[in-house]
């Protein structure tokens, strides 16, 4: 989804964000979007900032995107506008002519909606305001904070660029790991397995990841093939029907990727001995590690998945097993151990 309008945001989160629609209810057709709008406005010199009672806005103009969600910005408009009690607290401070200024700026660049938070009183002059530009006007007993977290983290898993990808996605000790592979290679197989031993299925076959956060995929699935698994000359089982609901997991972050390839005698003579197929895989801007699992007659796969994912939390947290070792041959020789 690239949009979602007021009215559906209202609707979704009115009881949990405990909001009330004051007025501009004309208004519930506007959306918030997931890419910045360019705007024009009118930038505040640094020193008015600093002295409420003479704020006056420069003729210079300033182009600036608006985020999603975020306390009062004149500078850099934020697509929904929290008010607290210090944004509150500012415009009250302010002489009339001043306010009037803050109020057109920020109109100005036509926010989707304005919040007041902290269970403050709405103000007449922003009411009358936001009447006027038809600007949904909501309020809440909810602090600011609360507020810009829940709809900042909604928002962002909400709109973010969406990827699909073929494969499994699982958590395996306690971490999110796609395991890949083609067609017949065994992942669903393996998906079993890692399920009966306890660890739990995200999605099958069609996994969905969004980058919500600079450092972080997130890892869903798609409504329709939630809790099921497919394996070959089983069909479609229901994962939670069979094993219960902690055998399922909503999301998780992507964290690795593993791939099971079959490979011929003289392919895995080349593999590395001492750091194994470690690389990264480029996922929306992101390189995440991939690790590749040889697939042959005997292998356990499942103990190899889980022993990857521990392993990598060793290196997440800067331990390298072949660099350890590598160092302690050297030591050894130095030492004429060897």
């Amino acid at each position: 989804m690239t949009h979602i309008t007021i009215k559906e945001l209202f609707e979704i989160h009115a009881e949990k964000l405990v909001l009330r629609w004051i007025t501009g209810q004309s208004g519930g057709t506007r959306t918030i979007t997931s890419e910045g709008v360019q705007t024009k406005g009118l930038s505040i010199a640094d020193d008015d900032i600093n002295t409420l009672d003479s704020a006056r806005f420069d003729a210079e103009e300033v182009t600036s995107s608006k985020s999603l969600v975020g306390y009062l910005n004149l500078i850099h408009p934020n697509q929904v506008q929290i008010f607290g009690v210090q944004e509150l607290k500012y415009l009250q401070a302010l002489r009339d002519i001043s306010r009037q200024d803050a109020l057109r700026q920020l109109f100005h660049h036509e926010p989707a909606c304005i919040i007041i938070a902290d269970g403050q009183e709405v103000p007449q002059y922003l009411r009358g305001k936001c009447n006027e530009t038809n600007t949904p006007l909501f309020a809440s007993k909810l602090s600011s904070s609360r507020l810009m977290d829940s709809l900042q983290y909604y928002l962002s898993n909400l709109l973010a660029e969406v990827l699909t990808l073929h494969g499994v996605f699982m958590e395996v000790m306690a971490i999110g790991v796609l395991i890949t592979g083609e067609s017949g290679v065994g992942k669903s197989e393996l998906a079993l397995e890692l399920i009966t031993r306890g660890h739990r299925l995200i999605a099958d076959d069609a996994p969905q990841f969004a980058h919500i956060a600079p450092d972080i995929i997130n890892g869903t699935c798609p409504k329709a093939l939630a809790d099921f698994l497919e394996v070959r000359g089983l069909g479609i089982i229901n994962v939670r029907e069979l094993f219960g609901d902690s055998a399922i997991k909503s999301n998780k972050y992507l964290r690795l990727v593993i791939g099971l390839e079959h490979m011929e005698e003289d392919h895995l003579v080349d593999l590395d001995r001492l750091e194994g197929s470690y690389r990264t895989r480029r996922v929306l801007e992101l390189d995440i590690p991939e690790i590749t699992l040889p697939v042959a007659p005997g292998r356990n796969l499942a103990v190899l998945v889980e022993c990857a994912a521990r392993n990598h939390l060793l290196r997440m947290s800067g331990y390298n097993a072949s660099e350890d070792f590598t160092g302690r041959q050297r030591e050894l020789i130095e030492k004429g151990g060897l």
